[in-house]
């Protein structure tokens, strides 16, 4: 569903598992660090509400989208994460050069994750102006950085149920 008919910080916190128990990485684009900054506002706050705690929340800042596969590399090799948050906000402004950035670092992340079934979340903005991205990072649209920490919250989850036992793949 497009972001413009639904905010992003929507979700069913109800359901949300504890994050007690969990430890996150966090890396953030300095790029455009008014959005980012905001993202990352989002992201922490909602960790900590569904209780990770401080001390298990590594933050490392990288020049530009571009870097955030790399720090989160860096990042995840240098301590234990359940997941690894990745945010950023490429503008796509005059030039075709978002169309580029956002897929490596799409491409990226999926491809760190696969190898080492570890969640790298994909919290990139990729809004055709800066007001989208205003509209995405505490606007009104929400907060794409909740929905971040949100996800990486379930998949950590996921990863800790499965991690050392089998189960039979199911839906609810």
């Amino acid at each position: 569903m497009a972001s413009s008919l639904k905010n992003l910080s929507t979700y069913d916190e109800a359901s949300m598992p504890s994050a007690t128990e969990m430890c996150f990485g966090i890396v953030v684009s300095d790029w455009n660090k008014e959005i980012t900054h905001a993202l990352y506002e989002g992201c922490y706050d909602t960790l900590i509400k569904h209780g990770a705690k401080p001390e298990n929340i590594y933050t490392e800042q990288v020049p530009g989208a571009f870097e955030l596969p790399v720090g989160a590399k860096i990042l995840a090799s240098s301590e234990k994460m359940d997941a690894v948050i990745c945010l950023g906000c490429v503008v796509k402004g005059e030039t075709s050069h978002n169309e580029y950035i956002n897929q490596a670092v799409a491409t990226a992340l999926a491809n760190l994750s696969i190898a080492t079934s570890k969640p790298f979340i994909f919290g990139l903005l990729t809004p055709n102006d800066q007001q989208q991205a205003l509209d995405r990072a505490g606007g009104k649209h929400g907060n794409k950085g909740v929905e971040a920490a949100s996800t990486a919250i379930r998949m950590a989850a996921l990863k800790q149920k499965h991690g050392t036992s089998k189960h039979k793949i199911g839906f609810s």
